[in-house]
């Protein structure tokens, strides 16, 4: 009697949490994000490497002793952040280098506020270890995070990026694999639409920050918010909205897009305008 051979299913890898707070967590991206998670990982107890590919200046209000800055990825990290939002070219090749170098196990949460987590994930090779997520600076110190699985995400994976966020002090909120997601979306809007009432001389700076604070109940203006953030952040989120729905509503503000490539002149020039009311 001829035994049929049973063919061995090739065991699929499942993405693990950290073991605990001393595990390695690598984090790379945009100068402003890594720089808040950087500080915030490393005051929950995380051994942290960082890297800003691109970026000459170092990371000041980091302590040496708390986190390694390295150009490479170590192998041994149990836990990926990528924080690039400007510049995506770079961002496929940190992914790309992040899921060539580490264990498949590995989890990487990625920024998803310029392009979907999905879409990311269609650049790796090891599709269900990445979750989006909405790292945008000045929100790292926020109390709640959001995330977004993939049409690739195991609930698994789900699993082991909330316990991490959770093991830093974060509160989660799921939400859909969108370009913005939610609150840096609201955020960008807020700000565009701040600039486009500058360009047509509705009000300057300071008093659009002033009735957005005194009316709203903002806790910072979004001209003022919008310094802090970076304004190449801000324009980054705005074009990838603008591309992902061609729709009028989320048309760039020109003035905005000017603050954006040109560095601070709109700052000197607004001081000026101020000085001479």
């Amino acid at each position: 009697m001829k035994t049929k051979k049973v063919k061995s299913r090739k065991k699929q890898s499942r993405v693990v949490r950290p073991r605990d707070s001393r595990s390695i967590v690598h984090i790379v991206g945009d100068p402003a994000n890594v720089e808040e998670y950087v500080r915030i990982c490393s005051a929950h107890g995380y051994n942290v490497s960082y890297h800003c590919p691109g970026s000459l200046e170092p990371l000041t209000t980091i302590e040496l002793s708390a986190a390694r800055n390295e150009s490479h990825v170590p192998a041994n990290a149990s836990f990926a952040l990528e924080l690039t939002n400007v510049d995506l070219d770079q961002k496929r090749r940190n992914l790309e280098m992040l899921d060539k170098v580490l264990p498949s196990t590995t989890a990487i949460v990625s920024s998803s506020i310029t392009v979907t987590a999905t879409e990311q994930a269609s650049w790796i090779r090891h599709k269900v270890r990445l979750v989006g997520c909405s790292a945008l600076p000045t929100l790292g110190d926020k109390p709640l995070i959001e995330i977004a699985p993939t049409v690739f995400s195991p609930g698994a994976t789900v699993q082991v990026v909330q316990t991490f966020f959770r093991s830093i002090g974060k509160d989660i909120e799921l939400v859909q694999d969108r370009i913005g997601m939610v609150f840096p979306r609201i955020l960008c809007r807020v700000i565009n639409e701040a600039a486009f009432a500058l360009q047509e001389e509705i009000a300057l700076p300071h008093d659009l920050d002033q009735a957005m604070v005194v009316a709203a109940g903002f806790p910072v203006g979004p001209i003022a918010w919008a310094e802090r953030i970076g304004i190449t952040q801000v324009y980054a989120v705005l074009k990838s909205l603008n591309r992902d729905l061609g729709e009028d509503r989320t048309r760039v503000a020109p003035l905005l897009t000017q603050m954006a490539l040109s560095g601070t002149w709109w700052q000197q020039a607004t001081a000026f305008h101020e000085e001479r009311r």
